[in-house]
């Protein structure tokens, strides 16, 4: 299984990737939960071709990706489960669940460096919330989040299929909470004791400091509730908040590929309050 899958690791991520994009398109053309202030044609051109050059650079620097890394793990018995011998129907889910809580972890910690929010908030400046806002990321980000996975794998020694999982998860679930869908409420309920949805995850996505540092899961809901991060919903409604950070609404800073690539470059370096946990509208020290 483990050979099968790192010969076809690219083949099993891009289809996922596309299924459930594809999936996630047709529902918000359906069900759309608010509507958008920047054309589609425009946030999905830019922020896809974002997606296509942190592929090739990724493929470029790191050609075996975490899935070889895992592979290579294994064959040198590094990490923590390759060194117990763990029965694989233990090693995957906790290999999943460790590498969530490492993504979870890492989310906290870009909030909370200066220079790491600097690459960061080209995720949170767009001014649109869809599926295309989980997967526009700086493409330095890209390569940090990929060298702390490559860090975890070696640590924990999970298996070659635990890490395809959890990184098909990862997409797909990035995909979904960012969507701009509606779910019923009860339902919605339900899922966020386990996962994150939707409505959970756009809080995260607002301009106020206070609940941008909120809900900093992509998968399990746990965490956040564990470390006290969880916030139900925005003050504003989900109809009512607005999407982005403050200072930065033009469309070619923001929207634009040129503008994102130079988005971590612009501005003086301030202090990112991971710590407020009062609203101050007039306080925006970190534009």
């Amino acid at each position: 299984m483990d050979t099968f899958v790192q010969a076809h690791e690219a083949t099993i991520r891009l289809s996922f990737f596309l299924g459930i994009f594809a999936i996630m398109a047709v529902w918000e053309m359906l069900s759309p939960r608010r509507a958008l202030t920047v054309s589609k044609t425009v946030r999905w051109a830019n922020n896809l071709g974002l997606v296509a050059f942190n592929t090739v650079v990724l493929r470029l620097l790191f050609p075996a990706a975490a899935v070889g890394m895992a592979a290579f793990a294994a064959d040198q018995d590094w990490g923590l489960l390759n060194y117990l011998r763990a029965p694989t129907w233990l090693s995957v889910p906790v290999a999943v669940i460790a590498l969530d809580f490492v993504i979870w972890l890492q989310h906290v910690m870009v909030h909370a460096v200066p220079a790491l929010w600097r690459l960061h908030r080209v995720h949170h400046a767009d001014p649109d919330y869809d599926l295309t806002t989980g997967t526009r990321f700086h493409p330095i980000e890209i390569i940090l989040s990929m060298l702390i996975k490559f860090a975890t794998i070696m640590v924990l020694g999970p298996p070659v299929v635990a890490v395809i999982l959890f990184e098909v998860i990862l997409n797909g679930m990035a995909m979904f909470n960012h969507g701009n869908v509606r779910l019923p409420q009860a339902l919605d309920r339900g899922l966020r004791w386990l996962i994150v949805t939707p409505d959970m995850h756009r809080v995260h996505h607002s301009v106020e400091d206070d609940e941008a540092n909120s809900n900093f899961g992509f998968n399990l809901s746990c965490w956040d509730r564990l470390f006290g991060t969880y916030r139900d919903r925005p003050r504003g409604g989900h109809d009512g908040m607005t999407i982005g950070i403050h200072g930065y609404r033009k469309p070619r800073e923001v929207s634009w590929l040129p503008g994102m690539l130079a988005l971590p470059f612009r501005g003086r370096i301030t202090g990112y309050a991971i710590n407020r946990r009062q609203w101050a509208a007039a306080d925006h020290s970190d534009e």
